[in-house]
Parts: C-alpha cells; structure tokens; sequence
C-alpha cells in the first residue's frame, strides 16, 4: 500500500515563498514518476509540475513555470515543489501524486496514489 502525505503548505503573502513536501512508503520510490496538482474552491483539479523517476525529466504548468522547482531526494523517498514570488491566484490544496510508471505526465487520471493535500494560502 502506498502512502503519501505531504507538508510544507501555509499562509504566506504574495510575493513570498513556500517549498512543500511529500514523503512517500510503499513501493519502490524510485522507479515511480511523481507530479504536483492543486485544486482551488470551484476549479478544477490543475496540472503543477512533474519529475521522471531519476530526476532528469520535469515538467511544468504554464501558469507555474519560472516560479516554481520540483525535485526529488529517491534515497529520502521525498518529492519537493519550492515555490517562489507566490501570487494570490496560487491559492489551492495541493497534492502530490504517484504514477506507475518511470515518466512523468501532466494528466491526473495517469497518476494511481494521491496524498491528502496541504493548503497553501496566498494573501494580497
């Protein structure tokens, strides 16, 4: 059974920076792509970012790129998103996902594990 549970999320001001966590048990972590989605009140479920299982390969929403890094630490069995110059329209849960494969994608029906979420919060 895998399990994920992410950390990290919080009220921060525009213009600020967080970096969310996400540890992993289970299957093996580093054969298994990962990816970052969120969801804000009355939207759909959005594409963040995603890494292939050694790292190499990520992947970005639009909305996200430039301000946002993934990354992964396979011997921590650890996802990380630092997020910087944070705006109010980031403001969601957010979830890291699993997929059972060794590359990423930036579908969410592609990914089989999700943790439960951390709530970032951006104030204007």
């Amino acid at each position: 059974q895998v399990q994920l549970v992410e950390s990290g999320g919080g009220l921060v001001q525009a213009g600020g920076s967080l970096r969310l966590s996400c540890a992993a048990s289970g299957r093996t972590f580093s054969l298994y792509a990962m990816g970052w989605f969120r969801q804000a009140p009355g939207n759909e479920r959005e594409f963040v970012a995603a890494i292939s299982w050694t790292g190499r390969n990520t992947y970005y929403g639009d909305s996200v790129k430039g301000r946002f890094t993934i990354s992964r630490d396979n011997a921590k069995k650890t996802v990380y998103l630092q997020m910087n110059s944070l705006k109010p329209e980031d403001t969601a849960v957010y979830y890291c996902a699993q997929r059972p494969a060794a590359y990423a994608d930036v579908a969410a029906d592609e990914y089989d594990y999700w943790g439960p979420g951390t709530q970032v919060t951006v104030s204007s």
